[in-house]
């Protein structure tokens, strides 16, 4: 329990079902020195997943994930950002630490479930997309396994966000109007001066696909495929980024789109939700936010009906069957 709406209804909509639930809130990572805790196990969060417990009558336990989530989600993300990839945090947090971590747990706490505040839907071991589409979060949760499905509950997953709300208010839940939060949890400022302190980056050229230098980057590591804004060249763009070269330390842009265009792309590390590989015709997600496209799948390669915008090295390709997640991988 985070102290938000969706996992406290989760858990309120459990004990209405009969179930005898635990309340569990992890501590996570937070910089030395760093004045705010991390939004996600602030003080102020940790108070409201107690005052929902409290009003739930349910057990209320703290777990220590500091040493975990540092390994698994912070050196992800500067590893990932050292080799010029974008990565996903949230995916590293969902498969290592809510179900991998929390799943060592469940013996000393004597459970026989997890449930969280994700929307998504469990169903003879398939992972299905949630009832609020614009919500779902399935993107997030690709690398879960079958043994873990078999133990998971997603009390909200037919749900949409506004009944949601509508029922902590009606359990009389004290975040009923809690606002969500999006942003990465452990970054206290922005994402440049987070990875300034841990990677070591010069400077260096802006050119175009032509071979024009137009002007010059703070750090490769500060832009992504596709990326418009920030770019910071005087009044002669708009211009995209197009590719890093991390060899001769020259950022690579554009100012036509048709440059960003991809037929096909390779994955790596996938993870089939049945256990079974699928090969065939798919709908995919590239990124969180982006929408479905059809595709084949031939092994590791996907090749799309149509081009693709901005395919991001780092990111999660995510794979779809009508309204059933088939599994994912991390884009090459």
């Amino acid at each position: 329990m985070s102290g938000g709406v969706d996992s406290s209804v989760s858990a309120a909509l459990l004990k209405k079902n009969g179930y005898d639930v635990i309340a569990v809130f992890m501590k996570f990572w937070k910089e030395p020195n760093r004045k705010n805790e991390n939004r996600c196990c602030s003080i102020e969060a940790k108070r409201d997943a107690q005052r929902v417990a409290i009003k739930l009558g349910i057990p209320f336990y703290v777990i220590d994930a500091k040493k975990e989530f540092k390994k698994r989600v912070v050196d992800y993300l500067i590893k990932e950002y050292k080799k010029g990839n974008t990565p996903n945090p949230c995916v590293e947090c969902n498969r290592w630490i809510k179900f991998n971590f929390l799943f060592e747990q469940l013996n000393k706490l004597k459970a026989d479930f997890i449930a969280t505040g994700h929307y998504a839907r469990v169903k003879n071991g398939k992972l299905l997309i949630a009832k609020d589409i614009k919500k779902d979060q399935t993107y997030f949760l690709w690398t879960l396994k079958q043994r873990q499905l078999s133990k998971i509950i997603f009390p909200i997953g037919d749900y949409t966000k506004g009944q949601v709300r509508g029922l902590a208010k009606k359990f009389r839940l004290p975040v009923f109007e809690k606002k969500d939060s999006q942003e990465i949890c452990f970054i206290d400022t922005c994402i440049e001066d987070f990875l300034k302190k841990y990677i070591k980056a010069k400077p260096g050229h802006i050119i175009t696909t032509e071979g024009k230098k137009v002007g010059e980057h703070e750090r490769l590591i500060f832009y992504t495929i596709g990326q418009r804004k920030g770019i910071k060249i005087g009044g002669i763009g708009p211009f995209y980024v197009v590719k890093k070269d991390f060899k001769n330390n020259v950022l690579i842009v554009s100012n036509s789109q048709k440059d960003l265009l991809q037929k096909e792309m390779i994955v790596k590390n996938v993870n089939w939700i049945s256990g079974k590989p699928f090969s065939g015709k798919c709908k995919v997600k590239i990124r969180s936010m982006a929408k479905m496209v059809g595709a084949t799948i031939k092994r590791n390669r996907i090749i799309f009906n149509k081009p693709q915008r901005a395919i991001t090295p780092g990111q999660s390709a995510v794979f779809y069957k009508g309204n059933k997640l088939l599994g994912g991988g991390i884009i090459v």
